[in-house]
């Protein structure tokens, strides 16, 4: 995986009270929230495990997005997977 770096002004997170890591846990909340992340990737952005990362989305009461057609592709990659 490429990765970039930002640079957040120290006065961002002074007056946010928060660490760098919160802050890209923040971002990947929002991305997801809005629908510009899959879950696998904010999880990713997030760096939290499948389990953390829908704990963390329920604490906070945001849907986990799973609609028919994530079901339909999970349940292709299952096949496929059982097929191996």
């Amino acid at each position: 995986m490429t990765t970039i770096s930002i640079e957040i002004p120290r006065e961002v997170l002074t007056t946010t009270r928060m660490t760098a890591e919160e802050l890209r846990l923040e971002l990947a909340l929002h991305l997801f929230q809005q629908g510009t992340l899959s879950f696998g990737k904010a999880r990713e952005m997030a760096q939290m495990n499948i389990w953390a990362f829908q704990q963390l989305l329920g604490s906070r009461g945001l849907p986990i997005h799973y609609g028919s057609e994530e079901y339909k592709a999970d349940l292709k990659t299952l096949k496929e997977l059982g097929s191996k």
